[in-house]
């Protein structure tokens, strides 16, 4: 089975050693995202701002791959407050149509540059 790195400007650079995502086979594995803006890297103010940040950062990566964020089967929300969970929830069933992928969502101390959400997804096509 081969493997493709997936990579655009329009997503925020890798920040470490590793890619935005990998391709293989028909299985898409995008990195975890925050709320950086890609043409500043420098992170979003708020909680909402970040959510819309990280879907729309997750959305362009799934477009460099030829893929878009209905092809998810799992999500993983990292929270450093679960209280803004059901603010991820408004803002994910703008990003995603029903039926929805699965899900985890868990309450973290921190996240990478002082980031409130951080989102990761495997996608699968054809």
């Amino acid at each position: 089975m081969s493997r493709e790195i997936i990579a655009t400007a329009n997503a925020p650079a890798a920040i470490g050693t590793y890619s935005q995502a990998v391709k293989a086979g028909n299985t898409i594995y995008m990195s975890g995202q925050i709320g950086l803006d890609p043409a500043t890297m420098q992170m979003v103010e708020g909680i909402d701002a970040q959510i819309v940040r990280v879907f729309e950062n997750l959305k362009a990566v799934a477009a460099a791959a030829g893929a878009s964020l209905d092809d998810a089967v799992k999500f993983n929300i990292y929270l450093t407050d679960l209280a803004n969970f059901a603010k991820v929830n408004e803002v994910m069933a703008k990003y995603v149509a029903q039926p929805y992928p699965a899900r985890a969502a868990v309450g973290v101390k921190e996240l990478p540059r002082g980031a409130l959400v951080e989102a990761d997804a495997v996608l699968v096509v054809g």
